[in-house]
C-alpha cells in the first residue's frame, strides 16, 4: 500500500501514482507604504495541496474502475482522511480535480495506457482532534486489515494525546 484516501487504497492493483507533489502556503498580506517596501504581516496558514500523478496500463497494472471510484468519492463532496503507507497521517482532504488522458488505443477504443492526475486540498489540519475522532486504533486495524497503518495511527494517537494533555495543563 502506498497511501489511503478514506477507504480507497493506492497500490499497484488499483492506482499506483509515480509522483506526489505537495505545496503548502502561508499568508503574508501586504500594506502599501510611501517611499519604502510594503509592510507584511503573517495572518496564518494558506492552502495545502497534494497532486498525485502517474499512469496505469489496464492490461498490466492498475484499474480504470479506480478512477471511477475516485470520481464517485469526489461527487459526494466529502472530505477523506489521507494516510501514507508508513502510517503518517497528512490530514483530511477533499478531491478537487481528476484528469485522465487515454492513449495507445485499441480498435475497440480501449486505452492501453491512461495517464492521470489527482488534485487534493487539505481542509482540516487539526491532527490531535483528527486522531481523537478515529476512535480505537485497534478498530482501525480490524477495519483496514493493515498492521503497519494501524500501528502508525496508534503512534500518532499516542503523540496527539500527549500534545492535547500538555495544552490542557498550560
Amino acid at each position: 500500500m502506498m497511501m489511503a484516501l478514506g477507504m480507497f487504497v493506492f497500490s499497484l492493483p488499483t492506482l499506483a501514482y509515480q509522483e506526489l507533489q505537495r505545496q503548502t502556503e502561508w499568508k503574508h498580506p501586504g500594506t502599501s507604504r510611501v517611499g519604502t517596501r510594503d509592510a507584511h504581516q503573517f495572518t496564518g496558514k494558506g492552502d495545502d495541496t497534494i497532486t498525485l500523478s502517474g499512469w496505469i496500463a489496464p492490461e498490466l497494472t492498475g484499474s480504470l474502475y479506480s478512477l471511477d471510484a475516485l470520481r464517485m468519492m469526489a461527487d459526494t463532496g466529502q472530505s477523506w482522511i489521507l494516510i501514507q503507507g508508513n502510517g503518517r497521517i497528512l490530514g483530511t482532504f477533499i478531491i478537487t480535480g481528476l484528469t485522465e488522458n487515454s492513449s495507445h488505443l485499441a480498435a475497440t477504443g480501449a486505452a492501453g495506457k491512461v495517464d492521470f492526475t489527482i488534485s487534493l486540498k487539505c481542509i482540516d489540519d487539526d491532527l490531535p482532534g483528527l486522531m481523537n475522532s478515529l476512535g480505537d486504533p485497534g478498530s482501525i486495524k480490524n477495519m483496514l486489515g493493515l498492521d503497519g497503518l494501524a500501528r502508525g495511527a496508534n503512534d500518532a494517537l499516542t503523540a496527539g494525546n500527549r500534545f492535547g494533555s500538555a495544552m490542557v495543563r498550560s
